[in-house]
């Protein structure tokens, strides 16, 4: 299946400066699937999710240090990244490449150290390679969780901040300030498949991948995962976060079952408005363009073409990849599930049956 751009730009190309910008070694010191690509009894990551506040930060000091305690530098025998605390039970949200080698194997050792020192030893709750995203869990007690926002309403030009131990520098994680760029990124460099990134202009560099990305009201709405690097040199200040609303669900699996098991359509997919990029005309506000189908997939069997766009599955209404996302998280492989979708302006049905998604 042909892959889409990562960024598309008219006169630049942009390429992922390693989705580590992210994750830094330890020696320096300091779908196109249309799939979004051990348990616990922790409470799931929605508990703490409430709507952003004013979009404007007034105070930067008092949120840092309201920050701290939640933010912990994780190390393997890769590198180091970084992590936060959700909930009182230990449990933290990174990013999957944070704690995977090379080999795409999860790392033997991971040591997680907290903002008061303390260094602690931490479990594998469960991993998702597809939104890399990771679930980790530590046993300790005075813990202070960081509670999570949404990200759909997110503005461009709202002010954010990023914590995260950028290039594993002594003295504890480094703290960049700066706007929501753009919203909806695409993220394609398998096995990653994101489309609902942030992009900000927030500083973030190797070791700070799986930190925390959060605005004025102290509230997590993303999850910073990589920066772009242009050819010669010349982009800068293009980070991405994988979005809260994208991650909060995946993680909510990861608690309860270990490992997300997402139905499979087998599309391409772009957001409604980029139908012309497509060479498609669609009479539709809302929902997902498909770009592709994959021969022998569900999508081909349930009749898809170039440029429907589905708007329902199962009564779930999609309005965007996000939400598409979610329906594919709550409607596993073998599940029989009813689809609305427009062609050529009229709103048609099928019946698809998913299966599981391709190992990358």
């Amino acid at each position: 299946m042909k892959r889409k751009g990562f960024l598309a730009a008219a006169a630049l190309i942009l390429v992922v400066g390693v989705l580590a910008a992210a994750c830094t070694s330890d020696d320096g010191g300091g779908d196109a699937s249309g799939t979004p690509s051990d348990s616990s009894s922790s409470p799931a990551a929605t508990s703490t999710s409430q709507a952003t506040a004013d979009p404007v930060i007034e105070n930067t000091v008092e949120l840092v240090e309201q920050l701290r305690p939640s933010v912990v530098h994780v190390r393997t025998q890769q590198g180091v990244g970084t992590g936060f605390i959700i909930d009182e039970a230990g449990v933290i949200v990174t990013n999957n490449h944070v704690i995977t080698g090379d080999n795409g194997q999860a790392a033997n050792e991971i040591e997680i150290t907290l903002s008061d020192g303390r260094v602690l030893d931490a479990e594998i709750i469960g991993r998702d390679a597809r939104t890399d995203v990771a679930v980790l869990k530590i046993d300790a007690p005075d813990l202070t969780p960081v509670p999570l926002g949404t990200s759909s309403s997110l503005r461009v030009g709202q002010e954010v901040i990023t914590m995260g131990n950028a290039l594993n520098l002594v003295g504890g994680p480094t703290v960049t300030k700066g706007v929501v760029s753009a919203v909806n990124r695409l993220v394609n460099e398998t096995p990653v498949f994101i489309a609902d990134a942030i992009q900000t202009d927030a500083a973030i560099n190797p070791g700070n991948s799986g930190g925390p990305l959060v605005t004025a009201d102290g509230r997590v709405v993303g999850i910073t995962t990589a920066v772009l690097r242009g050819q010669g040199g010349i982009a800068e200040s293009i980070g991405l976060a994988v979005s809260i609303d994208l991650a909060k669900p995946v993680v909510d699996k990861l608690i309860a079952e270990g490992v997300v098991n997402r139905g499979y359509i087998g599309i391409g997919t772009a957001a409604v408005n980029r139908a012309h990029d497509n060479n498609c005309s669609v009479d539709a506000d809302a929902g997902v363009l498909v770009t592709e189908v994959q021969a022998g997939t569900p999508a081909a069997d349930g009749g898809f073409r170039d440029c429907d766009v589905i708007v329902e599955i199962e009564n779930l209404s999609v309005d965007n990849i996000t939400d598409l996302y979610q329906a594919l998280l709550e409607h596993g492989p073998g599940e029989t599930v009813d689809v609305s979708y427009i062609r050529d302006g009229d709103t048609e049905a099928t019946v698809v049956t998913l299966a599981e998604s391709p190992a990358f």
